[in-house]
């Protein structure tokens, strides 16, 4: 029965056993026998199957239906589009939903670690929503898959992806970091390689989008590197505000968006 629940490699919390019928003497016992292992207080797995921080996210997901999904830079680096950036896999990993992961999360033993974002900041309600509803594989026996059009599943294998932002939303959760969390130079060299976003795709997130500022920034970096696809937004469904922004305390105004940008950064093509 536990084989058939709880696959190798993953884990579960305590309210998920008691779900489905593992009390706490039973869970106890099966501690003890070496049938689950606790790797941190709580939490429960298998002896089998290393545990890494995609597997606990998925785990997240899939099987304890938490509405959270790896967003921002995170996204991006997992999709191929940072690898001019990070060399040695993400230090940090970048979650969103409307509520925190369970604090057990943190304490685990990665040398990632795991920083969360309320979604509807910066899109609305519809699109914020978008995630892990009912999986493919998933413990209620529902094979129907929902990710939204803003998300998609990456395969880690056959039958338990990871939930992730398209590039297209990845891209707008990353610029909302700017400065605070990510670096304009960073952020430059991921823009540069973005050269196959769906405009479509875009469109729909811009009029959704609630940041000014990672608005005005999306256009600032896509006329910069000259991508074709910016042209094929309609701008005027987009409102990106008025007054000025001060991103770059000392940094260059580009006049034609009224941001703050770094001095060494050159002016967009």
């Amino acid at each position: 029965m536990l084989e058939r629940t709880l696959p190798d490699g993953l884990l579960v919390d305590a309210a998920w056993m008691e779900r489905h019928g593992y009390s706490t003497s039973l869970r106890s016992q099966y501690v003890a026998a070496g049938w689950l292992v606790q790797p941190v207080r709580g939490t429960y797995k298998r002896p089998l199957g290393k545990l890494t921080w995609e597997r606990a996210v998925i785990s997240l997901q899939s099987l304890m239906k938490h509405p959270l999904i790896v967003g921002g830079r995170t996204a991006l680096e997992l999709q191929g589009f940072g690898h001019y950036v990070s060399t040695s896999g993400p230090a940090s990993i970048h979650l969103y939903g409307d509520e925190p992961p369970p604090g057990w999360l943190a304490k685990l033993p990665f040398r990632e670690r795991f920083i969360f974002h309320k979604a509807q900041t910066l899109f609305s309600a519809t699109t914020a929503a978008e995630g892990p509803f009912s999986l493919a594989g998933g413990d209620d026996g529902d094979d129907h898959e929902r990710t939204g059009d803003h998300v998609r599943p990456l395969s880690m294998n056959a039958q338990w992806p990871l939930l992730v932002s398209t590039p297209e939303r990845a891209f707008l959760e990353l610029l909302d970091e700017l400065p605070k969390r990510q670096t304009f130079h960073n952020v430059d060299v991921i823009a540069e390689g973005l050269r196959t976003l769906s405009p479509t795709r875009l469109q729909r997130l811009l009029e959704d989008c609630r940041s000014v500022k990672a608005k005005r920034l999306f256009f600032w970096f896509a006329e910069r590197h000259g991508h074709r696809w910016v042209n094929r937004i309609d701008r005027d469904r987009v409102s990106l505000g008025s007054g000025k922004r001060m991103l770059v305390k000392g940094g260059r105004l580009d006049p034609k968006y009224l941001i703050t940008v770094p001095e060494d950064l050159g002016a967009p093509v």
